[in-house]
């Protein structure tokens, strides 16, 4: 494990643990309403029946209901290993909380919650674990551990980072990724969370750092964090403001509706980029809206996670 100094400051969450566990919860709640379901005390998950297969673990009673043959995969057998990265560079502590009631969690903090749910997960399923946090640099570094002590020196890591003084300096994503690529030597799930706000110029550099985190048959699902209403749709008051590049420190000063129109052509561009560039890697992109809740990434985990075993 490598890191520095990212404690500077205090966690805003009252328990971030138990928070993150409740989302797990709810949402397993919501699935197992449905006949198909992968979490449980006893069991890891379901896996279609292949002929020839031991039919001591058939599910019959989701046969019944879904007239398909499904075998229960126990815990045991589904051990694996997953990454997960989290961006904290200047840009994902927007927006501030405090000026937006309407509004749970800025990017870093959904992030956070959102990573030590799957951890809750992980834990659960007796899976082995590591996580990396970066801004300009890689400031936190744990390999993939499954011992209890382990995870929760991840989860505390995960609150603190929620709390971290943002740098005002340019993340160049790309270098990082390929400094983890180099760490990640064994097959692993990897998760990655960021606003991937860059340069035109290093956008390319961007890609060549997720193909290397691909290496290895690295399975690799990046997490878009945005928030739609200010950072897709440009929804702000028609009153003059100043918006502030926080990592360069370059502002202007306009009227939002003036350049809304001009404003979500562009971004609407820059996702179906994103988008088709991912499918032509092979990367799995989930653009995620962090007023929409956490139901996209713990339903991405468990269709993923089912695919690589």
């Amino acid at each position: 494990m490598n890191t520095r100094n990212i404690y500077q400051g205090n966690s805003r969450f009252a328990n971030f643990e138990l928070l993150a566990q409740s989302i797990v919860e709810g949402y397993m709640t919501g699935i197992h309403k449905s006949p198909f379901h992968g979490f449980s005390a006893e069991f890891a998950e379901h896996k279609i029946y292949n002929n020839g297969e031991n039919t001591k673990h058939i599910d019959w009673k989701l046969y019944a209901k879904t007239d398909k043959l499904y075998t229960k995969r126990y815990e045991e057998e589904t051990n694996m290993r997953c990454h997960i990265i989290m961006d904290q560079s200047a840009s994902m502590h927007y927006p501030v909380i405090d000026d937006n009631k309407d509004i749970d969690y800025n990017k870093i903090e959904f992030s956070a919650l959102a990573s030590a749910a799957l951890l809750h997960i992980l834990k659960k399923q007796r899976d082995a674990a590591g996580l990396s946090l970066y801004d300009q640099t890689q400031s936190f570094y744990a390999p993939e551990k499954s011992s209890e002590r382990h995870y929760q020196m991840l989860v505390n890591t995960l609150e603190q980072a929620t709390a971290s003084k943002p740098l005002k300096a340019v993340t160049r994503t790309y270098e990082v990724l390929h400094q983890i690529a180099e760490q990640l030597q064994r097959r692993s799930m990897i998760f990655l969370f960021t606003d991937l706000f860059q340069s035109d110029i290093e956008a390319s550099k961007l890609f060549e750092a997720l193909r290397h985190l691909k290496y290895n048959k690295h399975e690799l699902v990046l997490f878009h964090v945005y928030d739609k209403t200010t950072e897709f749709n440009f929804d702000f008051e028609n009153t003059p403001k100043r918006f502030l590049d926080v990592e360069t420190g370059n502002s202007v000063d306009l009227f939002p509706k003036i350049f809304q129109k001009k404003y979500t052509t562009a971004v609407e561009a820059y996702f179906k980029a994103l988008r088709l560039k991912c499918a032509q890697y092979k990367i799995n992109y989930v653009d995620v809206d962090i007023r929409q809740g956490f139901e996209k990434v713990m339903m991405t985990y468990f269709e993923k996670r089912h695919k690589f075993l």
